[in-house]
């Protein structure tokens, strides 16, 4: 299924380099990042932790005022949770954990415009493929001493893939100057090991960005 969805986004994405002039352009900003954690059905208190994200898109126009937006994205995400029952991953005696982890979005997004006016309202929305490249975690163990290691991802530990929703509401200006907050809704487990919790992304962030080229296909 993960190759499945990387041929059809990078198929996507070559159709859209290929349409007439797409826009181009970067964005950067903020994130409070979080998880949804239960184990064996019982929810564990968790707490959001400050990351980032960057990334490079397209805005394809597919009709009137709808566009195919596909964008690669580093998005720096964690949580914090507090573990009062057996929980693997990370280790049956963890009484916590603190996790920070690097992942590599492409997000297969529509974009709506609300006016034709070069400087207008927008809303984004659409899946993203969710590719946990590297993390550490911190977690202490109810028999004593802290634990400071890199995570392990596999079949029996946490998952190397994941999937999300993106929603986006923001505002392009007739500069090419955009600004938007993002709401990433977790819809795979980023765990693997058999009876161990379940746990998803929960993301808020504002960034801000730039389309290169916006003068020479402004809606006129």
């Amino acid at each position: 299924m993960i190759k499945t969805g990387l041929f059809s986004f990078l198929f996507m994405w070559s159709v859209c380099c290929s349409a007439q002039k797409p826009l181009m352009g970067v964005f950067v900003g903020p994130q409070l990042t979080t998880a949804k954690f239960t184990n064996t059905g019982y929810k564990q208190d968790t707490k959001s932790k400050v990351g980032f994200q960057a990334g490079f898109g397209l805005k394809v126009p597919f009709e009137n005022k709808l566009f195919f937006s596909p964008a690669a994205i580093y998005s720096l995400k964690g949580y914090k949770v507090t573990l009062n029952r057996p929980t693997f991953p990370p280790d049956p005696l963890a009484t916590d954990n603190n996790t920070t982890i690097h992942t590599f979005e492409l997000a297969a997004l529509f974009q709506y415009d609300f006016s034709t006016q070069p400087s207008h309202m927008f809303v984004k929305f659409g899946p993203s493929l969710d590719f946990q490249i590297a993390g550490k975690e911190k977690f202490n163990r109810s028999t004593g001493g802290p634990v400071d290691r890199s995570m392990s991802f596999g079949f029996g530990d946490y998952g190397r893939y994941s999937g999300n929703f993106l929603f986006q509401l923001g505002y392009e200006m007739d500069n090419g100057l955009i600004v938007f907050g993002q709401y990433s809704y977790g819809l795979a487990n980023l765990n693997n090991a058999d009876g161990g919790p379940k746990v998803y992304h929960r993301v808020f962030g504002v960034s801000v960005g730039k389309y290169f080229n916006q003068k020479s296909v402004a809606v006129k």
